[in-house]
Formats: C-alpha cells, structure tokens, sequence
C-alpha cells in the first residue's frame, strides 16, 4: 500500500469484533502497521459497548459469535448512525445473511479466510469518500488531485487547474509511453491552439513550482514522469 494512504489511516479508528481469539489476534496485529486506535473484543455485546464509548470510524465483524452475533450488532448501530464504516466477516456465503447485509447499509463482506489482499481491498473500498486521491509521480512527492496540491515531505504547493490536469495526464501515461504534444493541446489547452513558445513557458513556471524535477522533455515528441 502507497505509503501516503497507510499515513491518512492513522487518522482512523478502528474496532475489531470477532469471537475466535487466534483470528482476532492476527487481525489486530495485522491493523496495527495501519492504525493507531485499535479496539477489540469477541462478542456483540462488548462490542456495542465499546462503540458507545469510543465511536470508531470503521467496525470489523464477524457475524456468528456467541453472545450478540454480528448481525445483531450492526441493526444496533444502524438504529442511529449510518456513517461509521462497517465491514462483516464470515465464513459461510448465506443468501439470507447478504440480504441483512445489504439493507443494514453494510460498506464491505468479505468471505473467510481472511488474508492482507482483502482486508486492504475492504479498507480501501470502505473509506473510499474519507481518503485524498493521492497521485504519486515520484518518490515522497505526491499529487492531490482533490485540494489542486503538490505534497513533499512537509511541503505543499498550490496548483493552477492546467498544471493539476498536466500531471494527471502524465501520470496516466507514465508506463506506457510519451504524452505526445497532440495528448497535451488536446486534453489541456482543449479548444483552443497551444503554441510551442505557449507549452514550453507552461512548462518552465511549473518546474519552478514543484520541489523536485521530475518532468523529462522528448525532443519533437512530449513530455514523461522521470
């Protein structure tokens, strides 16, 4: 996972219910390396309790356990709060536990076992409106493409709508092939006609925006991310 999006997850909280204590266990630790507020517990019951306490931004759950399944958990919540984010594990595929699922406005399921490629997919997928769209162009320098923002270590630099919708198109072509000077007229001047003394000025004051130099020149061909 992009180091940029394990940074952002911090911000969250994060409780884990489920009843077998091997499994939970390796969850938590597993969460650890993403979260810093971690709350667990093997039961629906406590797990409500420690909701009302803490109010985490995202609940994993199991769906059978002893003790207020997960079920049972979830039409709680849902009674009065529809944003914290919800994630239910399970080992079986009922047809009856999907229809719970999808009326109770569930954001993730994810079919047991559980492995690191599905908890993130699940995590990713569930914070998806919480997450900034992070672009990375190179190492430790990122584009936001959401706040218009060049970010570098501590540094953020402000961008003009043409230089945010440049880097994308680079971005977008970085492992394929060069942005061709067709690709640029037509995606960033759009109706109008770009000059070469028009692109290459364009292209001078951005370089001198952003911390690192990352924009290589084709001769007679574009540009490409370094």
């Amino acid at each position: 996972m992009d180091d940029m999006l394990i940074k952002q997850l911090k911000d969250f909280s994060i409780l884990c219910v489920e009843d077998e204590d091997g499994i939970r266990k390796r969850l938590v630790n597993t969460l650890k390396y993403y979260f810093n507020d971690i709350y667990d517990c093997n039961c629906g019951d406590e797990a409500y309790n420690l909701y009302l306490e803490y109010k985490p931004n995202i609940i994993i759950t199991d769906i059978q356990m002893r003790n207020g399944d997960g079920i049972e958990l979830v039409k709680r919540i849902r009674e009065n709060d529809s944003s914290t984010k919800i994630i239910m594990l399970s080992a079986f595929n009922n047809e009856e536990y999907l229809m719970d699922l999808i009326n109770l406005n569930i954001n993730f399921f994810i079919l047991k076992p559980l492995n690191s490629e599905k908890l993130i997919k699940a995590l990713l997928s569930s914070l998806a409106d919480k997450l900034n769209q992070l672009l990375c162009l190179s190492d430790d320098l990122y584009l936001d493409t959401a706040k218009r923002e060049i970010l570098f270590n501590e540094e953020t630099v402000l961008l003009r709508k043409r230089e945010k919708e440049f880097l994308e198109l680079l971005y977008e072509q970085k492992d394929s092939s060069i942005t061709s000077y067709t690709q640029i007229e037509e995606r960033i001047w759009e109706n109008k006609t770009m000059s070469n003394a028009a692109l290459k000025t364009f292209i001078k004051e951005l370089r001198k925006k952003i911390p690192k130099d990352i924009i290589l020149n084709i001769p007679q061909e574009g540009y490409k991310l370094i």
